[in-house]
């Protein structure tokens, strides 16, 4: 048996659905991207927020697995 390497230049298409599947992943990375890029921009015109202003991470890692818990269904 012989091995011969598959022309770059050959691309399989998805399917339709999974074409609109990607897309919207894309979307949804690019908006989650430009958020964070726009708060580092803040961040470096304005500065570091106070101490008061913050919420601690135990409170976002905490609110953050109850959203995640609530996406899924639970087991008996």
């Amino acid at each position: 048996m012989s091995e011969q390497p598959v022309p770059t230049s050959v691309r399989q298409q998805l399917e339709p659905a999974t074409a609109d599947a990607v897309r919207a992943y894309a979307a949804k990375t690019r908006e989650n991207a430009d958020r964070l890029a726009a708060v580092l921009e803040d961040i470096a015109t304005n500065g570091l927020p106070s101490i008061e202003e913050c919420t601690p991470w135990e409170e976002l890692r905490e609110a953050h697995l109850t959203r995640l818990a609530a996406q899924r269904p639970a087991v008996a």
